[in-house]
């Protein structure tokens, strides 16, 4: 059941990963949307604790730490969407595996079988040339460093999670304070900046966020629309149709992590990645590569085998 889970944790973290995408390219506010990601999360979260009944005891307090790691990784992805390239920026979200399988080792000393082991190498293997495009160069890397920076607070997200099932936490009250504390963050953001914006001027914001639209090849309805700028109630109400694909992957995920190995988890759910490609190609019309092409085969060779293997 591990496998079904974190599979279908990976289809909910694909289409945030799109909704994430579609939306940087908008004339939008990151901050109340991300608040609205993690409201919807809260009350989901809430809501399912109260009709299930889940113990709060202490071991749920590490819902805090997640919720850190989580706003900071969402944060990152959202920002490297927002200026740099997505297939560049997909690369490096799906990558944290790469980091809890070894974090995972140092920390709890969980091994992977001869099957697994092969299993996760062709799945990484795969997600690398499916994100490694050909144009890629030392001079066309934008948003590397925000990618990067998901990569990291992704596992460690992953590794708190595992961390919560290994102290038998309940999920529900967990999660609820990891996307309480996510919100509370974002919020407190999102006032300071209204903050400073009200100072600079709301037109050098609008130009700003035209800008940077502009520069990340914003398709020309987008661009034409841009001079409008979301309100803050629209935005945080679309905020919240994008934390619902969010509450629900973290749910699967939790439930995963408490049936299967961390770094198989892991591994599985990173392949929303194959998600956002298809959106990319048929969507934002990018060309596949034949390193794209072999890295789909790879992934597909590699979701058997680790089938197979569990």
């Amino acid at each position: 059941m591990w496998f079904v889970f974190a599979a279908a944790s990976s289809i909910c973290f694909g289409l945030r990963g799109i909704l994430y995408q579609w939306t940087s390219q908008r004339p939008i506010h990151r901050d109340p949307l991300l608040f609205g990601v993690f409201l919807m999360g809260a009350l989901v979260a809430l809501s399912a604790s109260l009709v299930t009944g889940q113990a709060w005891t202490r071991p749920v307090w590490i819902g805090v730490l997640m919720g850190l790691f989580s706003f900071a990784s969402n944060a990152s992805m959202y920002k490297g969407f927002a200026v740099g390239k997505t297939s560049l920026v997909a690369m490096f979200t799906g990558l944290p595996p790469v980091v809890v399988v070894v974090l995972a080792y140092l920390f709890w000393g969980e091994k992977l079988n001869g099957w697994q082991l092969v299993s996760f190498l062709v799945i990484i293997a795969g997600i690398i040339l499916i994100r490694y495009s050909s144009d890629l160069s030392l001079n066309n890397l934008q948003g590397a460093q925000w990618g990067a920076l998901a990569m990291l607070f992704f596992a460690l997200n992953d590794l708190t999670g595992k961390q919560s099932a290994l102290l038998e936490a309940a999920a529900m009250p967990t999660l609820t304070l990891m996307f309480t504390t996510g919100a509370i963050l974002f919020g407190v953001v999102w006032l300071l900046n209204m903050r400073r914006q009200a100072a600079a001027g709301l037109d050098r914001a609008v130009k700003e966020i035209t800008a940077a639209a502009e520069e990340a090849g914003s398709p020309p309805a987008a661009a034409a629309d841009s001079t409008k700028l979301w309100s803050p109630g629209r935005t945080v109400l679309w905020g919240m149709v994008v934390g619902s694909t969010n509450a629900i992957g973290m749910m699967l995920l939790m439930q995963a992590f408490k049936l299967g190995v961390t770094g198989l988890v892991s591994a599985v759910v990173s392949m929303n990645v194959a998600l956002i490609l298809i959106y990319a190609r048929f969507v934002l019309k990018e060309k596949f590569s034949r390193l794209e092409l072999g890295g789909l085969l790879c992934v597909l060779i590699g979701m058997i085998l680790l089938r197979l293997s569990a």
